[in-house]
């Protein structure tokens, strides 16, 4: 018996354009790219850098631009707050409890979630990325695990400018930063990309989700360069406040000192 197609809560639809509303004064948003008319309907995976806390009000924003209604994979913090918790759970979203005993349970929850026909929004990164070059970092196998177990294809998206908006340590310093954004309008730029081709992987399961997971990352790569070209090297934009975390970055040709 066939899982019942997912119908996207009224309360999600009006916060989508709502989040237009409340990003045209802090940015000037800028959205390219094309998901195809094939894959609108679902199942499929939106997978995006991470930038700044500003980010998933960008997304929604994005996202009503060009027509989807991603259900987001978020950290359990955002759902044990007393009224963002349960608007997170009356729109869908699926919890992602990292560094507990229930984090298993957030790949299961997203599977089921594409197998009824779903877009997933998730971050492979899997927490605000802190390389120096603020290139994406390595990605966590999350991803690469729930395209395997749904089928369901992987968009990369690549989002620039954010950083300039909201920085790393908010809220802390947030009226100040906000202030600035809406007196300097920042341009931030999202593009969708093509599907990543995740055919002809290795077989055994350890190498198909590695290499997959090093795809779908350097399919992030390959959207987010046009959007920072001239700035490729440094970003010509710091956010003082964020710290720097070597542990995690990426081998990039190119890009790297």
């Amino acid at each position: 018996m066939a899982e019942p197609v997912w119908r996207v809560p009224l309360l999600w639809r009006f916060l989508l354009v709502f989040a237009r509303v409340l990003v045209f004064p802090l940015c000037r948003l800028r959205v390219s790219g094309v998901v195809p008319a094939g894959l609108r309907a679902g199942p499929l995976i939106l997978a995006v850098n991470h930038v700044s806390p500003v980010d998933p009000v960008v997304m929604m924003a994005a996202c009503s631009r060009v027509g989807l209604a991603p259900r987001f994979m978020a950290t359990g913090g955002v759902f044990r707050a007393p009224v963002l918790g349960s608007i997170m759970r009356a729109c869908g979203h699926i919890r992602v409890d990292r560094r507990s005993a229930r984090v298993a349970e957030a790949l299961p929850a997203a599977a089921a979630a594409l197998t009824a026909s779903s877009t997933v929004l998730v971050y492979p990164e899997g927490r605000i990325g802190l390389d120096p070059w603020m290139w994406p970092e390595r990605g966590k196998t999350g991803v690469a695990r729930m395209a395997a177990l749904s089928g369901a294809p992987v968009v990369p998206v690549a989002q620039w400018g954010t950083h300039a908006v909201m920085p790393y340590v908010a809220p802390r310093r947030l009226v100040r930063a906000l202030a600035y954004a809406v007196l300097r309008r920042p341009v931030v730029r999202v593009r969708f990309g093509e599907p990543v081709d995740l055919s002809g992987l290795p077989v055994g399961p350890g190498a198909r989700v590695t290499v997959a997971t090093r795809l779908i990352v350097e399919g992030i790569d390959a959207v987010l360069a046009p959007l920072r070209a001239g700035e490729l090297q440094v970003p010509r934009f710091v956010d003082r406040t964020r710290p720097v975390d070597m542990s995690r970055v990426r081998r990039r040709s190119g890009c790297r000192r």
